[in-house]
């Protein structure tokens, strides 16, 4: 994002240096006689004393010198600003009453000359600056109502292709329990123009889920922009909040490189029970993954065939699956000294990526996307079904 500020900066300020360099060219072009401006007439040097005997010759002198100046008075008369409308040949057809050509005519003159400012002639170059700044407005006006109508597709094509089997689950769908402005029909709730969330609820094993449809800000051209140079993924994260007698206590996290990366830095339960990354591989999983568990079985455990099938087949939109009975939210940045522990709940959360570097999914694999979100659900079964020993612990542990 820094490299197009600066890229536009430069834009900017080089078209400005180029409006004024052109500005003062027109200047200098229109000033012919700038290089005269500053001419001036060389002052006759005083004359000596005249003599007797030469008095009269200098009286005649004096005459011829009066009527050199008045006959140069009346040319600079004649070099007038207005003498050129005298001019018989610059008006060809223009009739001229009168004895002689120079005689002025009795009916007043209907030619007025008005004075046009140098910085108001008609010249699209001379705004370039103001015509750069419109159309950049203008673009962004467009991309704002574009990409906020296309987050909105991706929002409820999303919905009407899981509708069905979120029916299924829960009993109430889209129902928060408390009406809003920017709360749809179909229950989808708009937080803001890239991000949608929807609440379930109403189902054995758990006490309620919330998904939310994180996309990209397309309707920020910023945001469009930077994603030509660091491409993003529309994402869902499901977070359900787990039955606390139904669910067994374990911290366990399967993630990518870059997420994994983010979670044993930012989030608290991972950081303090299972902050090793193990490379997937040694569980059967594709290249890319890492796998962060407090007790090395509890893996085994949940990665099961029909995981790692679902894994095989749909690698490049998993992103993350977090299990843990201590979720407190992320680390608190500052040091603060806590009177109280944080509360803590037990939750699975999944991460999927609805488009891969903001290309949407075609129909078909939408469609096959939806074993994704039933994959949430055998999750969930299991750790219903799933019970950790005592002994299994206190092996583990003493292992």
């Amino acid at each position: 994002m820094k490299l197009w500020l600066v890229i536009i900066h430069i834009v900017l300020v080089a078209t400005n240096i180029w409006v004024t360099a052109h500005f003062h060219e027109e200047v200098t072009e229109d000033n012919e006689f700038a290089e005269f401006e500053d001419f001036e007439e060389d002052k006759p040097a005083a004359a000596a004393p005249p003599s007797d005997h030469t008095t009269e010759h200098h009286h005649k002198e004096a005459d011829l010198n009066e009527d050199f100046e008045e006959d140069d008075v009346l040319i600079v008369d004649g070099d007038s600003e207005f003498d050129h409308f005298q001019d018989e040949e610059e008006f060809e057809g223009l009739d001229v009453t009168g004895g002689n050509a120079g005689s002025k005519s009795d009916e007043p003159s209907t030619l007025t000359i008005t004075k046009v400012p140098l910085h108001l002639r008609a010249r699209w170059d001379s705004f370039c600056l103001e015509i750069l700044m419109v159309a950049g407005l203008l673009v962004y006006c467009i991309n704002y109502i574009a990409g906020r109508a296309k987050n909105g597709r991706i929002a409820e094509c999303w919905l009407q292709e899981h509708k069905e089997l979120l029916s299924k689950n829960f009993t109430l769908v889209g129902d928060t329990g408390k009406l809003t402005e920017n709360e749809c029909e179909n229950g989808l709730v708009k937080e803001s123009e890239s991000q949608y969330s929807l609440y379930c609820s109403g189902r054995v094993g758990c006490d309620s889920m919330l998904i939310e449809l994180k996309l990209i800000k397309r309707q920020d051209l910023i945001a469009v922009l930077a994603q030509l140079v660091r491409p993003q993924n529309d994402q869902a994260h499901i977070r359900v909040d787990l039955a606390k007698d139904e669910v067994d206590s374990f911290v366990l996290a399967i993630a990518t490189k870059r997420t994994a990366i983010h979670l044993t830095r930012d989030m608290a339960d991972i950081s303090v029970y299972c902050p090793e990354k193990r490379p997937g591989e040694k569980y059967g999983l594709p290249a890319g993954f890492y796998v962060m568990p407090e007790i090395a079985e509890t893996a085994s455990i949940i990665l099961d065939a029909n995981v790692l099938q679902a894994f095989a087949k749909f690698s490049q939109y998993i992103d993350y699956i977090h299990i843990s009975d201590q979720y407190s939210g992320p680390k608190q940045q500052t040091e603060t000294t806590q009177l109280t522990m944080p509360e803590v709940k037990k939750v699975l959360l999944v991460g999927l990526n609805i488009s891969i570097k903001g290309r949407t999914a075609s129909p078909e694999c939408q469609e096959k996307l939806q074993l994704l979100l039933r994959l949430t659900f055998y999750i969930l079964e299991k750790l219903r079904r799933f019970k950790l020993s005592k002994e299994f612990v206190e092996c583990c542990y003493i292992g």
